[in-house]
């Protein structure tokens, strides 16, 4: 018997094939024509064995001919022709049954005349889980468990003499290649034709067989097809990893080396697409000249992660590197700090459009880092000019970045990705010198333009990021959400500013009230800040202000990190409501004077002042400053354009509201205003702190329906509304502050917080409900006061 294959008792056949192989070893199918046609390590020969067991079967043997029976043919491909001969003249005899096994190929003219002479075909199939399960079971006279199971199926596909092989070597524990597994692939291995082996070691390699064509001494067609036959390949043409671990293993090295340095010269000659076999020479560790030249051409074609993966390996087999192109990869791959050290050595060695390239590159990083001053010297001094702009506007010098904005790079080509950087400037710098709504139009625009191009653009910034922050500081949300959805689905920025573009679609979400989504990983500290940014405004919008002081300490580190510029403003003017929240405003008004003063020397642009003016509001309202609260609300009154009208408007009733003065149609409007431009969150809060501030039971539940209409719950029916004034009617206007803030799901801790009286205090308030109400029990007072708030 050949060795490897599976013993007769091994056999493990599917019910059809059971009871088709028992008909014919009784002779009650007599008499067959039938082939078995499968690669190898299919059980061919262990099937004929089964039927050996028969008492009229006999082997084929040249030059006997036999009278009837059952004749048993085994491999059938490896015949001559006088012996395919034979065998085709007893396929003629009806008194003789016939069963002739082969593989797929070699497929001689001999043996296709017998195939053709027979009727039917026995199917042998890859094992299911069930039956690999009790082939394991068979092998080993134990059962293994699930995971064991598994791991033996995901590393054999299920082919038969693949699972004989591993079966024996398995422990109750495995989880790899045992391997003296390995071992047994041996004979297998030896008996390779050269080309299946060059394609199997290919495939084993992770090189697709298309890439073989010039390496092969016959068609590619043949020796794929005699790899399939070999039995080391599924169905649809792959390598189970216990059969590309046995290549590796049993395959000399120098063997292997041959076919993929061929592999590589091949392609290296023709050019194209090199990044499929670069992955697979850099998963076999292949190294050398060869593969280095691979290795940097690749690095042209992959995207950024790979590409510096390529670029080490290129250096590492000794294969000259673009050092300049290797940090742009890092850098668009999130690894600034080795992007930056390789830019500047290669600006302190090279010269001309090199030197300039590095500084294009380090310049990017250093945006990344929030080092926009640095960022635009470097772009400056490359001759960069829009990128330069856009740099200089962000740290207070307009007037220099229209200088360089102005000497435009006439010998440049007109790019779509020029062009684009060009128009985001243009708009920036207009959003600064005027209050046009155009600003912002140009800016979308130009984040269109980018699109299809921008994907490996190694940018400071994307114009669909400057044009989001254009519109969160316009209250035009929806807009922001429109251009950062479009600036991820079309990759802009790759992966350095994805995590950009997903922060400030979350500050939309944050200021509609809803909780933000933070990117995960290790971040630039640009989005560092705005991710504690995040935190900071979901925590203080949650009332959870132990959250808050726990976040405040990151959020004092971003700051001191980054430097103020003109787009960190959102995040700023969050950390200084949170500074007063906490009680820390000393520590973080050196950072809000700069924020102001960059501001000034900016000319006080309304477009970007606007928001910081809201969030300065109610830092001070906080803080118990009401003449420095009336600052910002004459500022807003002052600011041109719809959403500063807005804000305005709401700034006043808030002031109005604080000191008891609810006009509860005017209130409604101004939070209906918030809501229109994006601030949904803030809007529902002023109704609902006016609506626990009014005297007025029927204005105070007209607020809280706008509140509750603003959040998305919906308006109050008829019944609750009775139900509200009923029980409003008992209870004091603290009552139904603390009633409002309990139902919300706040802790007695919080709600002090909130209201500035201790816990104990809330506790007092609780229990006076309690009594008024006629509660049996607190679970039934927070039913009551949720029906009557409209909270269940």
């Amino acid at each position: 018997m050949i060795p490897g294959h599976p013993q007769p008792d091994e056999l493990v056949l599917d019910e059809p094939t059971r009871r088709l192989c028992a008909a014919v070893a009784s002779g009650e199918a007599a008499p067959v024509r039938l082939a078995v046609v499968a690669p190898g390590g299919y059980g061919k020969s262990a099937l004929l064995d089964l039927l050996a067991a028969g008492p009229e079967a006999a082997r084929f043997r040249r030059g006997i001919r036999p009278d009837g029976g059952l004749l048993l043919v085994d491999d059938a491909h490896l015949l001559g022709d006088a012996a395919l001969a034979e065998v085709a003249d007893l396929a003629l005899d009806d008194r003789v049954g016939l069963v002739v096994a082969a593989r797929p190929r070699p497929r001689p003219a001999g043996l296709a005349a017998v195939l053709g002479r027979l009727r039917g075909q026995v199917v042998l199939r890859p094992f299911d889980r069930a039956r690999l399960r009790e082939c394991l079971t068979a092998a080993a006279g134990r059962a293994f468990p699930d995971e064991v199971v598994d791991f033996a199926l995901a590393t054999t596909a299920g082919i038969p003499g693949l699972v004989h092989r591993l079966a024996p070597h398995l422990r109750p524990d495995t989880t790899t290649v045992p391997p003296g597994a390995l071992e047994e692939f041996r004979f297998d291995v030896d008996r390779l034709t050269p080309d299946a082996t060059r394609v199997l070691v290919a495939l084993a390699a992770g090189v697709p067989a298309d890439l073989l064509a010039g390496l092969l001494t016959g068609p590619a067609g043949e020796a794929v097809a005699e790899a399939r036959a070999s039995g080391f390949l599924t169905a649809d043409g792959s390598l189970p990893p216990l059969a590309a671990a046995a290549l590796r293993e049993l395959v000399p090295a120098e063997q292997r080396a041959a076919v993929l340095g061929a592999l590589a010269d091949q392609r290296l000659q023709r050019g194209g697409a090199m990044v499929d076999l670069a992955g697979a020479l850099l998963a076999a560790g292949t190294s050398g000249d060869r593969a280095g030249a691979v290795y940097a051409a690749a690095a042209e074609q992959a995207d950024p992660a790979l590409a510096v993966r390529l670029h080490e390996a290129a250096a590492e087999a000794g294969h000259p590197v673009d050092e300049v192109r290797r940090a742009e990869a890092e850098a668009l791959s999130g690894a600034l700090d080795p992007a930056l050290r390789r830019a500047d050595a290669v600006m302190a060695t090279a010269t001309g459009e090199r030197r300039a390239a590095a500084a294009n590159v380090a310049a990017a990083a250093l945006a990344h880092r929030g080092q926009l001053a640095r960022s635009a010297e470097l772009y400056q001094w490359a001759g960069s000019g829009a990128l330069a702009a856009v740099g200089l506007l962000a740290v207070g010098r307009a007037d220099d970045a229209e200088k360089a904005l102005s000497a435009n790079d006439t010998t440049a080509p007109p790019t779509l990705l020029a062009g684009a950087v060009h128009s985001a400037a243009r708009g920036v710098l207009a959003s600064v010198r005027t209050a046009d709504p155009a600003a912002l139009a140009t800016v979308v625009r130009a984040a269109e333009m980018l699109e299809p191009v921008g994907h490996d653009a190694l940018l400071p910034d994307s114009p669909a990021a400057l044009g989001a922050l254009l519109a969160l500081h316009t209250g035009a949300a929806g807009i922001a959400d429109s251009l950062l959805e479009r600036a991820l689905a079309a990759r802009v920025g790759g992966a350095l500013l994805e995590p950009r573009h997903r922060l400030l679609r979350s500050w939309s979400s944050l200021l509609r009230g809803e909780e933000p989504v933070l990117p995960p990983g290790d971040l630039a500290p640009r989005d560092w800040l705005f991710a504690v940014g995040l935190a900071v405004g979901a925590a203080r919008r949650g009332t959870d202000l132990s959250t808050l002081r726990r976040t405040w300490e990151q959020a004092h580190d971003a700051v001191v990190r980054h430097p103020v510029d003109l787009f960190s403003l959102l995040p700023l003017g969050e950390f200084a409501v949170a500074a007063a929240r906490v009680g820390d405003r000393e520590r973080f008004a050196p950072h809000l004077a700069q924020a102001w003063d960059l501001l000034r020397d900016l000319g006080d642009p309304p477009v970007w002042s606007t928001a910081l003016h809201w969030s300065c509001l109610h830092a001070e309202i906080i803080a118990e400053r009401p003449d420095a609260a009336d600052e910002h609300v004459g500022a807003l009154a002052a600011a041109p354009g719809p959403f500063a009208s807005a804000l305005a408007e709401a700034a006043q009733c808030w002031r109005r509201v604080l000191r008891g003065e609810v006009d509860a149609e005017r209130v409604d409007a101004a939070a209906r205003g918030l809501h229109a431009v994006g601030l949904c969150w803030d809007g529902a809060r002023l109704a609902g702190q006016a609506a626990i501030r009014t005297s007025d039971r029927k204005a105070m539940v007209s607020l809280l329906d706008c509140a509750r209409v603003l959040q998305g719950q919906g308006s109050v029916t008829p019944q609750q509304e009775e139900s509200s004034e009923r029980v409003g009617a008992r209870l004091s206007e603290r009552e139904l502050q603390v009633a409002t803030l309990v139902v919300d799901g706040l802790t007695y801790k919080q709600i002090g917080d909130r209201l500035f009286i201790s816990a104990k205090t809330v506790e007092h308030h609780m229990a006076r409900m309690r009594a008024r109400l006629g509660a049996t029990s607190r679970s039934d007072l927070l039913a009551q006061l949720r029906v009557a708030l409209d909270r269940g």
